[in-house]
């Protein structure tokens, strides 16, 4: 092989770093924006928040002018040449001291090429400690760890304790069986446990499942309703018939053979209806009590109020701090010299008045976007979601002159605030199903239909997925069975057969 010299025309397209980081922006959520906000203002030393509303010291409150040493040198430029100005760069005209500063990249270059930026690393506190970021939720097998080291019992037993407390999954069931816990130490302790039977293995069993949550260590659905039960008062209404019925009759009632639990239970309707609203009181996963996650609290990007009759859609100033050029930086430029503070302030001047337009330019998208999907949502707003109509990317896209995959990139992880509630903006999307009279319905429109027949059912005759397509056919809704049976089990709701009780 011979290496050689060539020149090649082409042409490609190449997103320049304006674009790209003005895309990144756009797609992150309120959390990410924050973080990436967080990180700009540290590593930027010309990017400061905002603060508007700043209150004057004591002694000023009758309206005087605050001292020469508490005031900015914004505010004392703004008295040099008697301009009113905001204190936000968006409002600065531009001075000498923004020449020979570009206003954009070329395509082939990076931040990295043109500018030297200086990440500054966050602040380490010689105070700070490790336990302060220990946030891990409490597992069950700590919660009964916990009561096992309360509990008097022998080494071996012990032993067997922790081995079963071990095979409990997240739910609260046990695993393993009795024998196979006995092989397993037999093979490993033959020493200890040459001599134990099966009869011991269970009795430490037994005394782990009197721990809390009721019904943990179960080996069953029906083990786990019986220690429950076993564990009420012992006065407690029909408890003895609720333990024999999730004992020996639990299947027929998870089938709803509510005849055949009456023939062989030999009790009245009417009390057998009891029975199963005790049991059906129980926790049938007495682990998920315990394994609980942290709360996630959801920011709102936008709200959206009724002013004056129509709906108006503002984005949530608590969403993002707002940023501004600090002023004091910003007229060290002035000097024009070439030095290398010089040089550093001015590439770090160009970062920020490029990331705070990226930053307008996300607003502005959003905004529009989210008017766009209120206008065309307004019914829902007013109604809920049985008014909800049929929208997809491509209709906000044509209507404000995006592609869809900004809009995509707009909707995703993005929350607006209304009367009913706080939903995510690809909520309002939804494929259409056709109408009698040529129209379209949405298919959130339908689920709520569905929802609302099944709430209004007989309970002793409930609805089929046929006769629920006949119900929204006589409103105009053409629906197949088929469809109704896939949102009816998108919506977690039972088939008729299951959901049939006694009257």
């Amino acid at each position: 092989m011979k290496q050689s010299l060539q020149l090649k025309i082409g042409q490609q397209l190449t997103m320049t770093p304006q674009l790209q980081q003005a895309i990144r922006l756009l797609q992150l959520s309120t959390l990410d924006l924050q973080q990436e906000i967080q990180a700009a203002l540290e590593s930027n030393p010309l990017l400061e928040i905002s603060e508007e509303d700043n209150e004057l010291p004591e002694g000023n409150d009758n309206g005087n002018e605050a001292p020469e040493s508490l005031r900015t040198a914004e505010e004392r430029s703004t008295d040099s040449t008697d301009h009113e100005r905001e204190e936000s760069y968006e409002e600065r005209p531009t001075d000498e001291w923004s020449d020979n500063i570009p206003e954009e990249l070329t395509t082939d270059s990076s931040w990295e090429d043109t500018f030297q930026s200086q990440s500054a690393g966050p602040a380490r506190d010689d105070d700070w400690d490790p336990a302060d970021n220990d946030t891990r939720d409490e597992t069950l097998q700590d919660h009964l760890l916990w009561q096992l080291n309360l509990t008097p019992m022998s080494d071996a037993d012990r032993m067997v304790a922790e081995a079963i407390i071990d095979g409990i999954e997240p739910d609260g069931y046990l695993t393993l069986t009795t024998d196979e816990l006995l092989e397993q130490f037999r093979a490993q302790q033959p020493e200890l446990f040459a001599d134990t039977e099966l009869d011991e293995i269970e009795t430490v069993l037994h005394r782990v499942q009197q721990f809390d949550p009721p019904g943990v260590a179960a080996r069953d659905l029906s083990e786990c309703l019986c220690i429950q039960l076993q564990q009420l008062p012992p006065d407690t209404p029909l408890r003895d018939e609720a333990i024999k019925l999730a004992r020996e009759h639990l299947q027929l009632l998870g089938s709803h053979d509510y005849k055949s639990l009456l023939r062989r239970m030999r009790l009245r309707e009417e009390v057998l209806q009891e029975v199963v609203r005790l049991i059906q009181s129980l926790n049938p996963k007495p682990g998920a009590s315990i394994t609980s996650s942290q709360s996630e609290y959801v920011i709102p990007d936008a709200v959206v109020t009724k002013i004056k009759g129509e709906w108006v859609v503002t984005l949530n100033p608590d969403a993002a701090p707002k940023l501004r050029i600090n002023a004091q930086y910003a007229d060290l430029i002035r000097r024009a010299d070439n030095s290398a503070d010089n040089s550093f302030l001015k590439n770090h001047l160009q970062e920020a008045r490029w990331f705070l337009k990226s930053l307008l330019s996300r607003n502005d998208t959003l905004l529009k976007v989210a008017t766009e999907i209120v206008e065309r949502q307004s019914g829902f707003l007013e109604y809920g979601e049985e008014a909800m109509r049929p929208m997809v990317l491509h209709d906000i896209a044509e209507a404000v002159g995006m592609h869809e995959s900004t809009i995509s990139r707009v909707t995703t992880q993005k929350y607006i605030h209304t009367p009913r509630g706080i939903f995510e903006l690809k909520y309002f999307f939804s494929s259409h199903v056709s109408t009698s009279d040529g129209g379209a319905a949405s298919s959130t429109a339908i689920r709520a239909l569905i929802k609302k027949l099944v709430a209004a059912e007989n309970p002793a005759k409930p609805l089929s997925d046929n006769k629920i397509a006949q119900l929204l056919d006589e409103q105009g809704i053409n629906v197949a069975r088929r469809t109704i049976a896939k949102y009816r089990e998108a919506m977690a709701i039972p088939p008729s057969n299951e959901r049939k009780r006694l009257v």
